[in-house]
């Protein structure tokens, strides 16, 4: 083994550093946090284990990258898909983490990523980051460090879900509106008033009133304004309804076709 995997595996073995408690990572739903561990390393990955299992964190390792594209492509593997962080090394054989995270990021696999190797440079971390890994350590590195990063992406994950379940709810109520609820949702938000949506659409005032009412109330809206906000958020869900279903209970399923091609 490596001098640098030796102290990397020494490191993250001293629990006397480690004052991360149970308590502080917390996901959507209060279960354990799935940690992802991507590295070509076995001694690492297992002390990596070991370290995020003393807190409770439930940890999948995978040995290369092409193994964990596997079980993504899998949709029955709710575990791995729904996964908190990924810990992912820069170098190993065959597929590269900068490779992986490309692919990941196309397919709208969007776990926070920590970057690990004992190789990186600056330029290597620059395209990590600009790519949107959420972190990046150097090895050998700290328990304590890979603890607070794994922390910071397990609440950044979960801040995000609750972003992507709002726009999914929103998404819901407006696939049940009609044609004609949706232009004059898209009317509204424009700004226009009832007078000029029933001129636009030559409909009369009465209808337009009628119609709003029922949008509002399919869209669950309590003003005019937060209408207009839901439409904002269904513009950011549309930007991604090719790689995203809705399953009947609102959630987001990814795409994972573009994974493995």
């Amino acid at each position: 083994m490596p001098v640098a995997t030796r102290r990397l595996a020494r490191l993250l073995q001293q629990e006397d550093i480690v004052t991360l408690q149970r308590s502080e990572l917390k996901t959507d739903d209060n279960a354990p946090p799935v940690v992802l561990v991507v590295d070509d390393n076995s001694s690492v990955r297992e002390a990596i284990s070991e370290l995020l299992d003393s807190v409770g964190i439930v940890v999948k390792q995978f040995p290369s990258a092409q193994d964990l594209l596997n079980e993504l492509d899998d949709f029955n593997n709710d575990e791995i898909r729904d996964a908190n962080c990924l810990i992912l090394d820069v170098r190993m054989q065959g597929m590269g983490g900068l490779a992986l995270q490309k692919r990941l990021r196309s397919a709208n696999f969007n776990v926070p990523i920590i970057f690990i190797s004992a190789h990186g440079d600056i330029r290597m971390t620059v395209d990590a980051m600009k790519a949107g890994a959420l972190d990046f350590l150097s090895k050998p590195f700290r328990s304590q460090d890979m603890m607070e990063s794994v922390k910071a992406a397990i609440e950044y994950d979960r801040r995000r879900r609750e972003v992507d379940r709002r726009q999914n709810e929103i998404l819901v109520r407006y696939l049940s509106l009609t044609p004609r609820e949706r232009h004059i949702l898209a009317l509204v938000a424009r700004g226009l008033m009832n007078k000029q949506i029933a001129s636009e659409l030559c409909l009369s005032e009465i209808t337009i009133k009628a119609n709003r009412s029922h949008l509002m109330q399919k869209m669950k809206a309590k003003s005019i304004a937060e209408l207009v906000r839901m439409e904002a958020y269904l513009k950011d869900a549309a930007s991604n309804q090719e790689n995203y279903a809705i399953a009947d209970d609102g959630r987001q399923i990814i795409n994972s076709s573009s994974l493995l091609s």
